[in-house]
C-alpha cells in the first residue's frame, strides 16, 4: 500500500503546501515567509526555555548558597535580647519530628577595624559544637576552623571577601567595635575588643562572604553584654516545609517568642525573582505569539495562490471541511516543526550554558555576572518540565489558532469564481 493510500489526502496536501515548491517566484516568496515564521517560533521557544532555565538556576543556586549560611528556621526573643530560657526552648524545638538540628546563637551588628580600614559586619556568636548541625558552611569547618574558636581567646572567623577588604589573614588582629557603649571617666565611648583572625571561610554567597564574622558565643556574650543566646537556629528534614513547621512551633513553644523561616527572612528577594520570572515569561511569550501569527499572512498568501487548486478539489468532491483541514495542517506543521526546533535548541543551550557562557566571556573579555552585583559569578541553569511543557503547549496552541481564519477563508472559496480567469 502506497503512502498516499495510508494517509488522508488533507495531510499530504498540507505537507506539500508547507514545503511550498519554488516553481514560481510567488511560491518561493511564500516558502520564505513560511520559513521565517518557523524560525521565529523556534527562536521564541528557545529564548523562553533558556531564560526561564537560567532564572530557575539562579534562584536555586542563590537559595542553596544562602541556606549554607542561614538556617531553615530561627527562634528569637521579641525584644532582641537574650532568650528567657534557652535550654527549655532547645528541648521543645528538638521534639518536633521535622527538626534534625538546633543550635543557639548570638546575633549582632558591629564594625571591624584594621588600621584606617573599617567595615560593617554581621556578628554571629556560635557554639562550635552545635553550629555544624544547622548550616552547611559550619559543617565544612567542623574539624578545621571551628575548633579554633576557644572561649576566652577571642578568636574570629571572617568571610573571605570581608577579610580581603580589611586586608587581613589568619593570625592578624582586628578591632571589633560593638554598638553598645560604656561609661568611662573620659565619657561614653564605644566598646572595643581586639580579636585574632583564626581563619576565613567562603560560602559562595557574596552578601555573607563580605559581611559575616563568627566568634564563640561566650565571647560574643561578653562583648555585647548579653546573658545568653539571642536565638536558636533550626535545620529541618525538608526545607520546603519551613513555613508549616514555623507555624506549628509558634503554637507549641513556651513563652512569647518570634519565629522566622528562611522564606520570610528573604521574602523580598524571592518575591522579586518570582515576579521577574513571570514578567519574562509574558514578554517572551509575546515573541512566540508574533511569530505564530505570521502564519496568518503565510496562509492567506497560500490560499490566494492556490485558489485554482482549491476550486479543482471542490469540483472533484472535496468538502469545505476538507479544504479547511488542508490549510490547518499546513499551519500546524509549521508550528510543530518550529516548536520542536525551539525545544531542541533551547534545551541544548540550557544544558550546556556552563560551557557556552565562559567561552563567550573569553571571546568578549567581559564578566557577565560580577559577583558583587549578582551574588553569584557563574551562570546557572536548571531546566524544569513545569516550565518547558507549558511553553511547548502555548506555542502549539498559538500556531493552531493562527491557522483558523485563513483556513476558514480557504473553505469559502467559490469554485466558479476561482476558475473564471484560469
Amino acid at each position: 500500500m502506497s503512502l498516499s493510500q495510508r494517509w488522508p489526502y488533507e495531510l499530504l496536501l498540507g505537507w506539500r503546501y508547507t514545503r511550498a515548491g519554488r516553481a514560481t517566484r510567488r511560491n518561493g516568496f511564500i516558502s520564505f515567509i513560511s520559513a521565517a515564521s518557523m524560525l521565529g517560533i523556534a527562536l521564541g521557544v528557545a529564548a523562553l526555555i533558556i531564560v526561564l532555565s537560567v532564572m530557575n538556576g539562579f534562584q536555586k543556586d542563590v537559595a542553596g548558597r544562602m541556606l549554607s549560611v542561614i538556617s531553615h528556621v530561627e527562634v528569637f526573643s521579641p525584644d532582641g535580647g537574650a532568650l528567657p530560657d534557652p535550654a527549655r526552648t532547645l528541648t521543645e524545638v528538638r521534639q518536633h519530628p521535622e527538626v534534625i538540628g538546633a543550635a543557639p546563637f548570638i546575633g549582632a551588628q558591629g564594625l571591624l577595624a584594621r588600621g584606617e580600614t573599617m567595615q560593617g559586619a554581621i556578628v554571629r556568636g556560635i557554639d562550635p559544637a552545635l553550629e555544624p548541625n544547622v548550616t552547611d558552611v559550619a559543617a565544612e569547618m567542623r574539624d578545621t576552623l571551628l575548633p579554633k574558636l576557644v572561649p576566652g581567646e577571642f578568636g574570629i572567623l571572617l568571610g573571605s571577601d570581608l577579610a580581603r577588604k580589611l586586608g587581613v589573614g589568619e593570625g592578624d588582629q582586628v578591632t571589633l567595635i560593638a554598638p553598645s557603649s560604656q561609661v568611662t571617666p573620659a565619657g561614653v565611648v564605644p566598646r572595643l575588643k581586639q580579636m585574632t583572625v583564626v581563619g576565613t571561610f567562603s560560602s559562595g554567597h557574596y552578601e555573607y562572604d563580605s559581611a559575616l564574622a563568627m566568634l564563640h558565643m561566650d565571647d560574643a556574650a561578653r562583648i555585647f553584654r548579653l546573658e545568653g543566646p539571642t536565638g536558636i537556629r533550626l535545620k529541618l528534614r525538608d526545607l520546603h516545609q519551613a513555613r508549616q513547621v514555623t507555624d506549628q512551633l509558634a503554637g507549641s513553644l513556651s513563652g512569647h517568642l518570634l519565629l522566622l523561616d528562611w522564606t520570610r527572612q528573604n521574602r523580598t528577594w524571592f518575591a522579586a525573582v518570582q515576579l521577574e520570572k513571570r514578567m519574562m515569561f509574558i514578554i517572551l511569550t509575546l515573541i512566540v505569539a508574533v511569530a505564530a501569527f505570521n502564519l496568518v499572512s503565510t496562509l492567506v498568501m497560500t490560499v490566494q495562490d492556490k485558489r485554482a487548486d482549491i476550486a479543482i478539489l471542490r469540483t472533484l468532491g472535496a468538502s469545505p471541511a476538507s479544504i479547511m483541514k488542508i490549510f490547518i495542517v499546513q499551519g500546524a506543521l509549521v508550528g510543530v516543526i518550529g516548536t520542536l526546533a525551539g525545544l531542541a535548541l533551547g534545551l541544548l543551550i540550557a544544558f550546556n550554558i556552563d560551557v557556552i557562557v565562559p567561552f563567550l566571556e573569553g571571546v568578549f573579555r567581559a564578566s557577565f555576572l560580577p559577583k558583587d552585583i549578582y551574588l553569584i559569578s557563574k551562570m546557572p541553569s536548571d531546566p524544569q518540565a513545569s516550565d518547558i511543557v507549558p511553553i511547548a503547549v502555548i506555542s502549539l496552541l498559538l500556531a493552531f489558532v493562527a491557522t483558523i481564519y485563513p483556513s476558514w477563508r480557504a473553505s469559502r472559496v467559490n469554485p466558479a469564481e476561482a476558475l473564471r480567469y484560469e
